[in-house]
């Protein structure tokens, strides 16, 4: 019999912890047992997305096959962790409805003043230069969720913290 895979989503604005802490809970869910495959939305855009640029309709297919491989490892008994600005909601619904399996959306919050003072690719103060356009949070909309399945304050947690409160969670609702 397979496992049941399931889809964790970490969705937040660029620089917000959804890469770092997204490390944590695989590592966290691998010493568990669980077949884990992440989908790093930078490392997606340079092997599955290369040639989608930053406007809404690339961004949507970015996440639209983000989701068609969460998708297809889940349903196959893996844990797939997506991480991915994934900035309209009506996008991440629409993954959320074509899953199979159990899909568990996490909203990596931080305010967006400590992200610009945090800045450590130098993004957010290009992005406010107007030198970076449809830039998520600045120069185009990002859609927090309306009602996740698990929200982390990264301004205010730790890595381990944030990664509690996921692995607590997906423990009560017996995912792991």
């Amino acid at each position: 019999m397979t496992p049941r895979g399931f889809t964790l989503w970490f969705t937040g604005l660029s620089g917000a912890g959804k890469s770092t802490l997204s490390k944590a809970v695989a590592v966290e869910l691998q010493g568990r047992g669980h077949r884990v495959e992440r989908l790093d939305g930078d490392e997606v855009r340079q092997r599955l997305s290369r040639g989608l640029g930053f406007s809404k309709e690339d961004r949507d297919e970015n996440v639209r096959r983000i989701g068609f491989v969460a998708r297809l490892l889940s349903r196959n008994g893996a844990v797939a962790i997506a991480a991915a600005i994934s900035p309209y909601r009506e996008l991440r619904d629409e993954v959320r409805r074509e899953h199979e399996s159990r899909f568990v959306e996490i909203f990596v919050d931080c305010p967006l003043d400590v992200l610009v003072k945090r800045d450590p690719k130098g993004l957010y103060a290009k992005a406010l230069q107007g030198q970076i356009a449809n830039f998520s949070g600045i120069s185009d909309p990002y859609e927090a969720p309306i009602s996740p399945e698990i929200t982390v304050h990264t301004e205010r947690e730790s890595v381990g913290a944030s990664c509690d409160v996921i692995v607590r969670w997906l423990e009560a609702q017996r995912l792991i």
